[in-house]
């Protein structure tokens, strides 16, 4: 059992990455595995050729470190999604891989449906709340289960470091990783078989 978490911000060891530690405490106390992926920010934005979908290859032409990401998170049990607050939206590092791994591996033949999903955001001050749902948004239309903590999913610290001074957000960020671990473990565990999924119809209002 394996939780994948993508750090979506351009920063080595910045609050993301202290953040996601106290993550991994508690997932590994619980027996399940976590590995960070940090794309960084020398990533490309989606095209919109839509040739992952097309040839139904599950990866993007664009030959960067999303397509290891979108491999490890097709063999992940769960992904935790995480982003600093980039005016009051996700950093645009995070857009470009959310964007190409939604298209590349969910929006045809769904590798995502019924993974564990949580979201993290770390901030100085304002837009956690718009980060947050934007990041579990994602999930929402890939069919993820959804796994929450005891409050929103964000952490205030400016310079690296001062994330974890914020001892609510600490603790959040570590109720998030048993939650998840856990429900890793029970999906796992329980022999009641998965719902069928399909492809969902598109709809073009314009005419």
């Amino acid at each position: 059992m394996k939780i994948v978490a993508i750090n979506g911000s351009p920063r080595k060891n910045g609050n993301n990455a202290r953040l996601l530690e106290v993550v991994r405490a508690e997932v590994e106390k619980a027996g399940v595995e976590f590995e960070v992926v940090q794309p960084g920010a020398n990533v490309k934005p989606c095209l919109a050729c839509y040739r992952c979908l097309d040839t139904g290859s599950l990866r993007c032409v664009q030959d960067d470190a999303v397509n290891a990401i979108i491999e490890k998170c097709i063999e992940a049990d769960g992904i935790l999604l995480t982003s600093p607050v980039y005016h009051a939206g996700i950093s645009g590092n995070m857009k470009c891989v959310l964007d190409r791994m939604m298209l590349a591996a969910a929006c045809g033949e769904n590798q995502f449906h019924h993974k564990v999903g949580g979201a993290l955001c770390t901030l100085r001050r304002s837009g956690g709340s718009e980060v947050y749902h934007q990041l579990l948004a994602t999930m929402d239309c890939m069919e993820m289960v959804i796994v929450t903590s005891n409050y929103w999913g964000a952490a205030h610290g400016a310079d690296p470091g001062q994330v974890l001074e914020d001892a609510e957000g600490v603790d959040v960020a570590a109720q998030l990783g048993r939650n998840m671990a856990w429900m890793v473990k029970v999906l796992a565990e329980s022999k009641v078989p998965l719902p069928e999924t399909h492809h969902r119809p598109l709809t073009n209002f314009i005419r």
